[in-house]
């Protein structure tokens, strides 16, 4: 019966991730024609230094924006922080943050927040147009409360309900979206111990960004008029409402074990060497497909390093070229244990996007993992 649910969980979510690409499917034609595109910016520093294209073996707290399903990796508890130096030059900051907690034996519950702030910007109007009165500073906000569960030794799955806020000046425009998504660990992939670890072929496939519409509103949609007898009187200009970018995204990941070793006590391989390929597709709504793919290399359970290739039809010519971002991404990470009894670490966390124009995307991260490493079947195992 457990089995039947499963596969009814699994065939729900294809359903309506395949009704949400027919509903939702966009064209060249609609790029620039939604809204919230903050909601398409991964703040985080290890999945987007190999491409965002871990989709099918991401865990742990990143997993809240890249696939929620990946988040019932969580150790015990998790703690994480990025700060991102978005399009160098351009004085755009993002910050994110977030934690991640076990409930129960199979459950997982997290909290992400993200800030997009654009500085200080002039105060300019119709009569003083040089400014001298003043700054204001846009922000975007987006907070996620998620929570994802282990159903078998297989199957993950999670959802994630997101709180929008966007605010310029005296303007704002409130929403909310839902994902939802899941991994499965196929049990394909013999090793030299035999069928032991047959979990080296994962697949995953989630469901972004779907919620209500948006409008802006406020004082800064108004302004004062006057009749033809010269009477004063408050004009207010109506906003039209724009959509979230939802997408679905689809991906496969395979890990190899490098000079592997047999662990003959826990009956299980490891390897001092890792090295995982990740590969996915992203359906946008409002802009271009997209394809990525992505190596990671882990060096026993302190040094990663990761490579990765974002496609867009048209990315490598200026002249077609629909984005800032142009493709290649790098990134790496560092951690230490703190507690080798708990098996608890630090890491320090770092990606580069590279960008034309601009002076590419640097992101920093630092992250506490509490209470256990995490699942080898999450990539970035602890």
């Amino acid at each position: 019966m457990k089995k039947l649910y499963l596969i009814a969980a699994i065939l729900i979510t294809v359903s309506i991730s395949l009704i949400s690409t027919k509903t939702f499917a966009g064209n060249e034609q609609r790029i620039g024609s939604n809204g919230a595109s903050e909601l398409l910016i991964n703040p985080w520093a290890r999945s987007s230094g190999w491409g965002d294209a871990n989709v099918a073996c991401v865990g742990g707290l990143e997993a809240m924006h890249q696939n929620i399903a990946g988040l019932a990796f969580t150790p015990k508890t998790e703690f994480a922080f990025t700060n991102t130096q978005w399009l160098g030059g351009a004085d755009v900051v993002i910050n994110s943050g977030g934690f991640a907690a076990k409930v129960g034996e199979t459950g997982v519950l997290g909290v992400s927040v993200m800030n997009m702030n654009w500085g200080d910007i002039e105060i300019t109007t119709a009569d003083l147009p040089e400014g001298g009165i003043g700054t204001f500073s846009p922000t975007y906000n987006v907070i996620g409360l998620g929570y994802a569960r282990e159903f078998s030794n297989s199957i993950y799955g999670g959802i994630t309900v997101k709180m929008l806020n966007q605010n310029i000046f005296n303007v704002s425009s409130s929403g909310f979206a839902i994902d939802a998504g899941i991994q499965y660990v196929t049990g394909l992939g013999r090793d030299k111990a035999g069928n032991r670890n047959r979990d080296n072929f994962r697949f995953g496939i989630t469901m972004k960004n779907v919620g209500t519409t948006m409008k802006y509103s406020g004082d800064g949609m108004s302004f004062t008029g006057f009749s033809e007898n010269g009477t004063s009187m408050t004009i207010e200009h109506r906003s039209q409402e724009f959509e979230l970018p939802s997408l679905i995204k689809i991906g496969i990941s395979y890990h190899f074990k490098l000079a592997p070793k047999i662990d003959e006590v826990r009956e299980e391989v490891y390897s001092d060497h890792n090295l995982i390929v990740a590969a996915n597709f992203t359906s946008n709504s409002f802009t271009k497909d997209q394809y990525h793919i992505g190596l990671e290399y882990g060096f026993k359970h302190y040094l990663f390093l990761r490579g990765g290739f974002i496609y867009e039809d048209g990315i490598f010519d200026v002249a077609t070229r629909a984005t800032a971002l142009t493709g290649p991404t790098a990134g790496l990470t560092l951690q230490v244990p703190i507690n080798k009894e708990k098996k608890s670490v630090i890491a320090v966390d770092y990606s580069y996007r590279f960008t034309n124009p601009f002076g590419g995307i640097h992101t920093f991260g630092a992250r506490i993992t509490l209470g256990g490493e995490a699942s080898d079947k999450g990539s970035s195992r602890l």
